[in-house]
């Protein structure tokens, strides 16, 4: 689906762009005609990821840090920004979550959580803000229905995904005058994805998530770049701050349920 849109000449920074979601998104912008460099803190899906973007014609980076290391990030970003030129477009998707009642989890457990998602993308964020700077540039966040559902043995990831959309509203209003828009993209259930894959590693799960989402299927990660796509495009040029689902309907009610019976399903009645 990235065929109608064009973003030759444009450069894309997508962090936590190795892997499921955000590598289908650097993928979508490359094939667009973007240059794209991407952001991990493991250097073999770093090299993959850059082998897989420059196979697609255009050019592209890679570099190593943790999001939750504000200096690795900035220093990761300055040198995408002397590569490949200021960027046009930034997406933060960096993210971690596991199944855990709030009365087992360890703090540690839950900062680590807080730390990738909120810390990280506000890291992210703010280093990247000074080489994005300019009429026309565009955030997008990836964001999830735990920001605004609450749900069984997701008190962590709720908290974090509740923080990154205050994120997302508060840069949009902050940065708007320069220019730049700032928006989210919630994705439900995709296939294919690690989130996914810890959150429902058995048929029988796999059977109670699409059971839940009105729509009745998992969703592809293709569909959340196609929104990426468009948000950061001309098309949606008066949109800021926005909160989008890509769930299927699943916020509407599903998700919430569908960890109810998870935690049956792990703990018994």
């Amino acid at each position: 689906m990235s065929e109608p849109f064009d973003y030759s000449g444009r450069t894309v920074f997508v962090a936590g762009g190795t892997s499921g979601i955000n590598l289908a998104v650097a993928r979508a912008f490359a094939r667009a005609g973007a240059a794209v460099a991407v952001l991990s803190r493991s250097p073999g899906k770093v090299r993959a990821a850059v082998e897989g973007l420059r196979a697609l014609g255009g050019p592209a980076e890679g570099f190593e840090a943790d999001v939750r290391d504000f200096d690795a990030v900035a220093t990761a970003v300055a040198a995408a920004r002397e590569r490949l030129g200021e960027f046009d477009v930034l997406i933060s998707g960096a993210a971690g979550n596991f199944p855990a009642a709030a009365a087992d989890m360890s703090a540690r457990a839950f900062a680590a959580v807080v730390d990738i998602d909120l810390k990280g993308t506000y890291n992210v964020l703010r280093a990247s803000y000074e080489h994005l700077r300019k009429p026309g540039a565009a955030v997008v966040n990836i964001s999830a229905p735990q920001s605004t559902v609450p749900m069984e043995l997701q008190v962590h990831a709720c908290a974090a995904k509740a923080g990154v959309d205050m994120v997302t509203r508060v840069c949009a209003l902050e940065w708007g005058p320069a220019g730049v828009r700032v928006n989210a993209v919630v994705p439900g259930p995709i296939a294919g994805t690690e989130g996914m894959a810890r959150l429902a590693p058995t048929p029988e799960l796999e059977q109670v998530v699409t059971g839940s989402v009105p729509l009745g299927r998992y969703g592809d990660v293709q569909e959340i770049a196609d929104c990426c796509l468009w948000l950061a495009s001309p098309l949606a040029a008066y949109v800021t701050g926005a909160v989008v689902p890509v769930d299927g309907g699943w916020s509407l009610g599903g998700a919430s349920q569908v960890f109810s019976d998870m935690r049956r399903l792990f703990t018994g009645p």
